[in-house]
C-alpha cells in the first residue's frame, strides 16, 4: 500500500514522463514529422459511450463535443497509470531509488497498448498495419514510448532532488 507522500509522487512521475512524451512530440512536429492528434484519442473515448468500440477511420468519425480536452485528460490519465504499473512492478521501493532500466524497460513495454488496443480501435489496424507506412509508424511508436520510459527515471530523479516528493 502506498503511503500518501508515495501516491502523489507516483502521480507527478505520470505527469512528468507523459510531458517528457508530450515535448519529444513537439521536436518530432518541429521537424515536419506527424504526430498523434489527441483530440481523436477524445473522439475515439467519446464514441465509446454510445457502445462504438472501434472505427474504420477515427478521423471519419462524427466529432464529439470536447474531444481535445477530454484526448489530453485521457493522455495524461494513461501516463499516470504506467507509472503504477511500473511501480507494482518494481516496487514502491522504486520511487525512493527509481533505476533507469526498469522505467525504460516499462516505458517502452507500453506499447503494446496502442499497438494492440488503440491503433486498431481507431482505424490503423494491428501495429498500424493499415497506415501507408506501417514499420515508420512502430518505430515512431516504440521511441516515444521509450522517450516516455526515460521521462518516469528523469521525473523520478527530479523528484528525488526536489525533497520530500
Amino acid at each position: 500500500m502506498l503511503s500518501m507522500e508515495e501516491g502523489v509522487r507516483l502521480v507527478l512521475i505520470g505527469i512528468g514522463a507523459t510531458v517528457v512524451m508530450d515535448v519529444w512530440s513537439m521536436i518530432l512536429k518541429g521537424l515536419g514529422i506527424t504526430t498523434l492528434d489527441y483530440s481523436m484519442v477524445g473522439r475515439w473515448a467519446g464514441h465509446l459511450r454510445h457502445g462504438t468500440l472501434a472505427h474504420a477511420s477515427i478521423g471519419k468519425a462524427s466529432p464529439v463535443r470536447g474531444e481535445l480536452a477530454l484526448g489530453w485528460a485521457i493522455h495524461y490519465a494513461v501516463g499516470i497509470a504506467f507509472a503504477a504499473l511500473l511501480v507494482s512492478i518494481y516496487g514502491v521501493q522504486w520511487l525512493h531509488d527509481p533505476q533507469w532500466l526498469p522505467a525504460l524497460m516499462v516505458g517502452t513495454l507500453t506499447v503494446v497498448i496502442p499497438y494492440f488496443v488503440m491503433q486498431p480501435a481507431m482505424g490503423a489496424g494491428v501495429a498500424a498495419s493499415r497506415t501507408p507506412t506501417p514499420w515508420r509508424n512502430r518505430l515512431r511508436s516504440v521511441l516515444s514510448h521509450g522517450v516516455f520510459g526515460a521521462g518516469l527515471y528523469l521525473s523520478a530523479v527530479a523528484l528525488s532532488q526536489v525533497g520530500s516528493y
